[in-house]
């Protein structure tokens, strides 16, 4: 044997060995809590999917079609679903159990409400009276529209009639005049709200002056400007609130499998963008930023790796 050939030899068997050292996921069988089909969560979820079951080398993972927020994380908690999509309010709820730890965060949802352009509903106050689409039961939106509400002195029973519709529920409710405004938290834009407003014009509301109130209710809240060019004919920009979004996942997930889990996300980011553009928000620096909630020791370790 030449000394080439031993050294060829040598480096093969390294390989070899450094690959057989590594985590074993074999039998590893993955549920994503998603949200509804139309939203943010359902459309990354897919590459999502796809991406760990070949990075793992799994079975590709059951994506679960949920209300929403809320009850992605009873799934979590139920031992239903491994991991979810959830807002970072709901997420960081100090009602919930500490059995939970996030893997990232991922983007920043903008809240919108929504009227008619021809709409006399100028302000929050003017909902007072009126038919409000507050999101589906247990999603994440009917949280945030709530104390929202509650903050701006509209939260008494009576003071509107409220309905709880999911979003396409609300556009199809509101194009039919059964509403006047519906509550939503989503990414900029939200496919399907451009598609009725290039039908019917709409408005957004602005709630800057709510902001304050609901900072002390929750500081994981943040001010932000949907601009005006947005949406199509909606008119100026508008103060909402943002709320981060979470991968979360339950800390008795072993550390191999969160660390894998949270390489896969960001190897993915190219293909999650093609499936949304707020994926284009998934970045390293952002990621780590999930406090109160803590990350889980796999995706530390993952972060950590990286500075190394």
């Amino acid at each position: 044997m030449t000394a080439l050939t031993r050294v060829t030899a040598a480096v093969l068997l390294l390989l070899t060995t450094l690959t057989a050292c590594g985590p074993d996921f074999t039998g590893t069988r993955l549920r994503i809590a998603a949200g509804n089909d139309r939203g943010v969560y359902y459309q990354l979820a897919q590459p999502l999917a796809g991406a760990w079951a070949a990075g793992l080398e799994i079975e590709r993972p059951e994506i679960q079609q949920t209300r929403g927020s809320p009850d992605n994380l009873a799934r979590l908690r139920a031992g239903t679903a491994d991991v979810a999509f959830s807002a970072a309010d709901v997420a960081t709820d100090p009602s919930g159990e500490p059995n939970l730890a996030a893997l990232a965060r991922i983007y920043d949802d903008y809240l919108h409400v929504v009227v008619r352009a021809d709409s006399p509903v100028r302000s929050l106050a003017d909902l007072r009276g009126r038919r409000v689409a507050i999101g589906s039961p247990e999603s994440g939106v009917a949280v945030i529209a709530q104390l929202l509400l509650n903050a701006s002195g509209l939260g008494d029973p009576g003071s509107m009639t409220v309905r709880y519709l999911g979003l396409d529920e609300s556009l199809g409710a509101l194009e039919r005049q059964e509403i006047d405004a519906f509550f939503w938290s989503g990414g900029l834009p939200t496919n399907s709200i451009s598609t009725l407003a290039n039908r019917i014009p709409l408005r957004l509301i602005d709630v800057g002056e709510a902001m304050p109130a609901m900072r002390r209710a929750n500081p994981v809240y943040r001010t932000a400007t949907i601009p005006g060019s947005t949406y199509p004919q909606s008119g100026g920009p508008v103060t909402t609130l943002v709320v981060p979004n979470f991968l979360v996942v339950p800390t008795s997930m072993s550390d191999d499998v969160a660390e894998a889990l949270t390489r896969g996300l960001f190897d993915a980011r190219p293909e999650l963008a093609k499936a949304n553009t707020a994926a284009l928000s998934i970045d390293l620096r952002p990621a780590i930023e999930t406090a109160p909630m803590a990350l889980h020791p796999g995706a530390l370790r993952y972060y950590r790796n990286l500075k190394n």
